[in-house]
């Protein structure tokens, strides 16, 4: 278990690497790569529609709603593989989940832009859980209010899981950056609680 908070002054970062013995994370990857209906997002910028850069799929307790960039996901069923990760996640964060956003990155040009998970729907501090499988990926971290501060850079590995909590989202964005090397697929989930889901 290692504490990142020496790194982040103004946010609370969380890494255990592996997480998930190789062999189970190895097992998950596959069952998920293989069971989950997977879908190509569209997003429109400045009156033109684009193909988000990466595969979604958006899991939870029922009737749950989430929106950002102007896409609005539903819940589907939790995976049973992924539910059985809850109990597990909760009690190392101290915090509940009633959903995972999954990302699945096909191969380096898929990617995840600058973004903070700061959306109105999971409140003032929230907890986000991340779960890396496969491939291992860069993850930046720069401060928004400190544009000139350095990058921050860690490598997450298959079975690493990440927790970014306190007030990170205020201050920090993050991002999984393009690259042009031959890579193979990587799955992140990351698990949160949306609040008021009946809102």
């Amino acid at each position: 278990m290692i504490h990142h908070n020496d790194l982040l002054d103004d946010g609370e970062l969380l890494y255990l690497p592996a997480f998930l013995p190789r062999p189970d994370a190895s097992q998950l990857l596959q069952q998920l790569s293989n069971e989950v209906s997977w879908r190509q997002e569209q997003i429109t910028l400045y009156g033109k529609t684009h193909d988000i850069p990466r595969l979604q799929a958006f899991q939870g307790e029922p009737g749950l709603h989430y929106r950002y960039s102007r896409l609005n996901l539903t819940s589907t069923t939790w995976h049973p593989a992924i539910a059985s990760l809850l109990p597990r996640l909760e009690q190392l964060c101290a915090s509940q989940f009633n959903c995972a956003l999954l990302n699945l990155y096909r191969d380096g040009n898929d990617a995840m832009g600058w973004h903070s998970d700061d959306e109105p729907e999971l409140g003032q501090n929230p907890v986000i859980a991340s779960l890396s499988l496969g491939q291992n990926r860069r993850f930046l971290l720069r401060h928004k209010q400190q544009p000139q501060q350095k990058k921050i850079e860690l490598t997450l590995h298959h079975g690493d899981l990440l927790v970014m909590s306190g007030n990170t989202q205020h201050n920090w964005q993050h991002s999984i950056p393009r690259t042009r090397k031959a890579l193979n697929p990587r799955i992140n989930l990351t698990f949160r609680q949306i609040l008021n889901p009946s809102a």
